[in-house]
């Protein structure tokens, strides 16, 4: 079902986290990726996002490459494993640090929510810099001390350095560039208490080391996209293009997930469903009953 990876000018990919089954939009943004990549003649790749310890599951490895199989989507050369690249994480890290750019962060979920003036929530909320102020001396007593932390970039510096900055967004017909401004998202986390990278530093190092011009997402992630251009230049590495797609929502108006039982491709196998007919519906924006576009 694969093949060997040869030298095109596009390469998209798809990058699944194991921590579950892939539901109707998994496949659907799958089919996508891959279909542009064989429209212009390049390449398709696979990418496994298997660094969260505490979600991550082999069975689930196993899941996704069974339902990718199953829906007729093809992957050129060997899967990457993110999990086998944590010395490449750690390395950039060092980089960063070595500028002055991060920080360790020990302050618990439960403390950012009761720093905020307006708290709406740890997920989402923008980091008020408490750690950003403790000394070198403080720092470096409690990490010897064995205190948890994250290590947060400080985007001040951090944009600072890198200056003005864009990413290209393309479409089917043309490209363009759009602004990029990190800071809107505060002091984010690069490397997590309980995981050696964050996604914003694996997503981005990752695309590189697999050659990714253009990278198809979900309409989620857009705003996401000026960190990870951030980090790029920060890191002097090539930028992509990118595509941010509607998301698919349920009945209910909610987003597909994992977590909430999103219909599976696995359930659709389990009920008798022919691939080759989902996966041209999927083509056409043609969805299960219940299951239609929406937006983040």
């Amino acid at each position: 079902m694969t093949r060997p990876v040869a030298p095109q000018h596009m390469v998209t990919r798809f990058a699944p986290s194991p921590t579950g089954r892939l539901h109707v939009g998994h496949g659907w943004s799958a089919l996508m990726a891959m279909d542009l990549a064989r429209s212009s003649g390049g390449t398709m790749r696979l990418r496994i996002e298997d660094i969260d310890g505490t979600r991550s599951r082999p069975e689930h490895v196993t899941g996704i490459i069974e339902d990718l199989r199953w829906l007729g989507v093809e992957w050129d050369g060997d899967i990457l494993f993110q999990s086998q690249r944590i010395g490449i994480y750690e390395a950039a890290l060092d980089r960063l640090r070595a500028v002055g750019l991060l920080y360790p962060c020990f302050c618990t979920r439960a403390d950012i929510q009761a720093s905020l003036t307006a708290p709406h929530g740890p997920e989402g909320a923008v980091y008020p810099g408490t750690c950003r102020a403790l000394s070198t001396q403080v720092r470096a007593r409690r990490i010897a001390a064995g205190d948890a932390h994250a290590w947060r970039i400080d985007m001040a510096r951090a944009a600072a350095r890198a200056g003005p900055l864009s990413w290209r967004s393309f479409d089917e017909d043309a490209s363009s560039a759009v602004f990029a401004d990190a800071g809107v998202h505060g002091d984010v986390v690069l490397a997590r208490k309980d995981a050696p990278a964050s996604y914003h530093l694996s997503c981005t190092l990752d695309d590189v080391a697999m050659g990714v011009t253009h990278v198809l997402r979900g309409d989620d992630l857009r705003s996401v996209t000026d960190i990870h251009r951030l980090i790029q230049a920060l890191l002097d590495l090539p930028s992509p293009a990118y595509r941010h797609h509607p998301l698919l929502m349920d009945a209910q108006g909610q987003r597909l997930a994992k977590r909430s039982g999103s219909l599976s491709l696995a359930q659709l196998r389990a009920q008798g469903v022919d691939p080759r007919i989902l996966a041209a519906d999927l083509r056409a924006g043609r969805f299960p009953v219940g299951i239609s576009y929406g937006k983040a």
